[in-house]
């Protein structure tokens, strides 16, 4: 009996050494990480490629680390494998109540507890999730959150938390109280850190995102508050409220600010409750849990869907509410993540049936300065919202047709303007200011076609395979032959200054070509020069979406804007003073005069206005935020057929060069008459006979 107690006891201390070993092995916190004292992490992944040949779209696939099952497959892409799925895991159901069961709490209270009293028998296995934590922590869940996170976020780390979550969603909701609810986000908060985002793409089940949303909706729906409003769980990529309401609650809001990673600021994010649905309630207390999350909209992948073009990126947080049956509408506002003026936003629910996003569940009631307002209907299979970056509207389907006829259009005008020119030169340059005018309208069409080229070699550039020394290229010449088209214009206007206010002394044709040349080509030049200097080391130069100036990071643009828009108030101001040098009427004169007059100005004010730029104008209505459509559609109309409006207006209706085109015509056709006589003549008889 003795032999055999001695037995016992050296099998407790043999434990205990053990355990505290292990303790002492493991549980060695560096911030919220549990590391060991002798190593780093290790990663999930042993090697980044396989052995052999690469045969396109063969697979392979290789073990992970130690301390790690699963395996890394891989897929030959272009003759390199890449990387396509990954299990690697190091949790377990053993893994994560190892510390919790029997063994360990025998091993610190074994030397207080008298030998009659220990139960050496093995503990009961842990069969599920459910039973672990009913055992281990039924009040709190709190014996799971160091375990989860000190694991490593591998991919399959990742779709076993979604599967943990899953399970106590399912199995563990029946009464989900404050504590529960702020060790849930914990564990959830592990696997939506920004440095486990791209982990989630090797994930084989498509479906963890979307399983992640719906179970963490399902839990906190079954969530119950006693305060009029409280802050249930505060982590930095899930935030969880909620507040009591019923009939009488003014209309109630959540406010929400999150931040996409830990060094921007905070994103915002608002769901209302209108007045008009809390009517809809009894007058006994209901509540409403709502719930921001800064990260998740980055792994939900939707389901295909035919004519829809996935991905859809996410631009904003996404929202979930868990409100009474008898709410059927909830108002949103979304402050955007992306606030390029490119980035038009489309409201939408996340339909957890189908796994996608849903557009009928929203539509959008305002887009105003980064910020989209919507107004959703709210069902049991969609709780959840946010808005999409949707680049691809309808309205910039209908600007991109205008855009295309109309360059198309400008293109082929501008090519038979310049071969008029070229026909009836010598005909209507007879003086210095008329020399000078067929030089502005040449210089501004060859402007106008090479910058038009230049405009559709950017926009058919594929971004995700450009070069980038090329984009800048192309950048380049589209913002100097631009600019080249507004200064020649510019020109052109201090040309009809220069003839309305200086009438007996003349400028020698030498010297103003100098000048416009030196205006046309020179100021353009050196502008476009600086701009690309300045901006291009640290690549500002260009728009990541777009072969055109940048603005969102160095307003690179304003090289382009401020030129344009100071030119087209310059030539402003010269259309009006041609207008009031107009003949005026004078005493007494008939009601035809007047209109004569009135129809002489318009006609100059129309003929000035596409030869000076002044359509571009509209450019600044489109510049505000929340432009009507209207603004869009008239300056793509103006702008886009500009080559057409310079063919019309400044040669077709010059009469000079009409009068001259009717005489080339009329000399080609006296020629071919003159050719068609003499080959009909007596004396050519001999030669027609001989032929």
């Amino acid at each position: 009996m003795k032999s055999q107690a001695t037995m016992i006891c050296c099998l407790v201390l043999f434990m205990a050494t053990e355990c505290s070993h292990y303790r002492s092995k493991i549980h060695i916190k560096d911030g919220d990480k549990l590391l060991s004292p002798e190593e780093k992490p290790k990663t999930g992944r042993i090697q980044e490629k396989c052995h052999g040949s690469c045969i396109s779209f063969s697979n392979c696939s290789q073990p992970c680390a130690k301390h790690f099952r699963g395996e890394i497959g891989f897929i030959c892409n272009q003759k390199r494998w890449q990387k396509s799925t990954e299990t690697c895991t190091s949790l377990s159901m053993k893994t994560l109540f190892k510390d919790s069961n029997g063994a360990s709490r025998l091993s610190i209270a074994a030397p207080s507890i008298p030998l009659h009293i220990l139960d050496f028998r093995a503990p009961e296995p842990i069969e599920s999730i459910a039973q672990g934590i009913r055992k281990n922590c039924p009040l709190d869940y709190a014996c799971i959150i160091d375990v989860v996170k000190s694991s490593e976020v591998t991919s399959g780390n990742i779709a076993f938390i979604v599967e943990l979550l899953k399970n106590i969603s399912r199995d563990l909701s029946d009464n989900v109280t404050q504590e529960k609810m702020k060790s849930y986000s914990e564990v959830a908060n592990h696997i939506l850190d920004p440095a486990a985002i791209s982990n989630w793409a090797y994930i084989p089940d498509e479906n963890a995102g979307s399983d992640l949303l719906q179970s963490v909706n399902l839990f906190a729906g079954q969530l119950h508050i006693h305060n009029e409003s409280e802050n249930i769980a505060d982590e930095l990529f899930i935030q969880t409220k909620g507040f009591h309401i019923n009939h009488n609650t003014p209309e109630n809001s959540f406010s929400f600010s999150m931040s996409t990673n830990n060094k921007t600021e905070g994103i915002l994010g608002m769901i209302e409750i209108p007045r008009q649905e809390l009517r809809k309630l009894p007058a006994n207390a209901y509540q409403a849990i709502s719930m921001a999350f800064p990260t998740l909209g980055a792994i939900l992948k939707e389901a295909h869907l035919q004519n829809v073009s996935l991905p859809r990126p996410v631009n904003g947080l996404v929202l979930s509410v868990a409100l009474p049956g008898r709410l059927k509408e909830v108002l949103l506002t979304f402050e955007k993540i992306n606030k390029s003026r490119n980035a038009r936003a489309q409201c939408v629910g996340w339909h957890s049936r189908k796994r996608r996003w849903d557009e009928k569940a929203c539509h959008m009631t305002s887009d105003i300065m980064n910020k989209v307002k919507c107004r959703c209907n709210y069902t049991n299979v969609v709780m959840s919202f946010s808005i999409l970056m949707s680049p691809r509207s309808i309205t910039d389907k209908v600007l991109d047709y205008i855009t295309c006829i109309g360059l198309s259009i400008s293109v082929l005008s501008l090519v038979l303007c310049l071969i008029i020119e070229a026909t009836v030169w010598s005909q209507v340059v007879v003086t210095e200011i008329s020399y000078m005018r067929h030089v502005c309208i040449v210089n501004i069409a060859v402007s106008l076609l090479i910058a038009n080229v230049w405009f559709i070699v950017g926009s058919n550039f594929n971004l995700k395979a450009q070069d980038y020394n090329w984009c800048v290229a192309v950048t380049f010449f589209s913002h100097f032959f631009y600019l080249s088209l507004f200064f020649w214009m510019l020109f052109k206007a201090l040309l009809i200054i220069y003839g309305i206010l200086v009438v007996f002394r003349r400028m020698m044709k030498s010297r103003m070509m100098a000048i416009g040349f030196a205006i046309g080509y020179g100021c353009p030049l050196v502008i476009a020069v600086t701009t690309v200097a300045i901006t291009e080391p640290d690549k500002g130069y260009v728009r990541p979406e777009a072969c055109w100036l940048n603005w969102d990071n160095t307003k690179a643009l304003l090289a382009f804007a401020i030129p344009a828009l100071v030119i087209v108030a310059v030539n402003l101001v010269v259309v009006l003073v041609v207008a009031v040098n107009t003949q005026r009427p004078s005493i007494g004169s008939s009601k035809s005069q007047d209109v004569a007059i009135i129809m002489r100005i318009s006609k100059n004010v129309a003929i000035l206005t596409p030869l000076l730029g002044l359509t571009w104008g509209f450019g600044i209505a489109t510049l505000i935020e929340g432009a009507s459509l209207m603004f869009h559609i008239i300056f793509a109309l103006l702008n886009a057929f500009q080559g057409f409006f310079i063919l019309l207006f400044g040669t077709i209706m010059d009469h000079k060069i009409r009068d001259a085109l009717r005489m080339r015509m009329s000399s080609l056709k006296g020629k071919a008459r003159a050719a068609e006589n003499a080959s009909l003549s007596p004396t050519n008889g001999p030669k027609l006979v001989n032929r």
